[in-house]
């Protein structure tokens, strides 16, 4: 089986790579220090050449609606293109959880790119995955204010980026699902307690403030917006072994 990896030396790529290969998969990483650019098109004919799948790990460069909108539709438009000439037999896309029912910042964007894929003549999977571990800390240090580490009021089941790879590479290796995946962590906590628990680890503790109002990747949500649905497949790696692993 030969797989293309396009966003391979990126946080869930790099380790995508290295999973399908774990499953003896003749793996081609696509990135622009391979000489491909997906927003472009650059590459991609060559590089797609004779694969049978495609796995679309890419991410937009911020986390702003318009622009990452504009990333999605362009880079996933080019990659879909030229699957389709290439004649792949498999197209994963990975997402998120809440891009079918959030409507607007980061969430909106990768509800455009999913749309594109569901269109495409390319057999699909799409993986939603929650939030990665390391998004959580960034949302969470990004939130100090005078009074207080501000959070947004959620309850999340944060993943490692290790248990995404692994579903992604998964998926790839099987047929084409024509829906939906969820991969999500295996501990369900609120945000303002993951973030105690970090910055406590960091030597920081501090005031931690569950605000209604902060807002995650651009979007103000409700409480449970970003927790799967109970076929989610859930991974091994806890938030207290992420944190021992730091």
């Amino acid at each position: 089986m030969r797989v293309v990896v396009a966003g391979a030396t990126g946080l869930i790529g790099s380790r995508t790579v290295a999973r399908l290969r774990d499953h003896g998969v003749d793996v081609v990483p696509v990135s622009r220090r391979d000489g491909v650019d997906v927003s472009t098109g650059q590459g991609l004919d060559r590089a797609l050449r004779a694969a049978e799948v495609v796995v679309d790990v890419t991410d937009a460069p911020t986390r702003r609606q318009e622009a990452g909108t504009a990333f999605f539709t362009t880079a996933t438009g080019n990659l879909l293109k030229a699957a389709a000439a290439a004649g792949v037999e498999h197209y994963v896309a990975l997402s998120v959880v809440g891009a079918d029912r959030v409507g607007s910042g980061y969430f909106r964007a990768k509800a455009a790119q999913e749309d594109l894929v569901r269109h495409t003549t390319v057999p699909y999977s799409v993986v939603r995955a929650t939030p990665f571990y390391e998004s959580v800390e960034a949302a969470a240090t990004a939130g100090t204010r005078p009074d207080g580490v501000h959070v947004p009021s959620l309850l999340l089941r944060p993943v490692s980026s290790d248990d995404v790879a692994a579903a992604v590479a998964h998926v790839a290796v099987g047929p084409p699902l024509f829906g939906v995946l969820e991969a999500a962590g295996a501990d369900e906590l609120r945000f303002e307690d993951f973030t105690t628990e970090l910055l406590t680890s960091l030597g920081r503790p501090g005031p931690v403030i569950a605000d209604a109002q902060a807002p995650f990747f651009g979007a103000v949500l409700e409480e449970r917006a970003l927790l799967p649905g109970p076929d989610a497949h859930l991974g091994h790696h806890t938030f207290a072994q992420w944190l021992k692993s730091r």
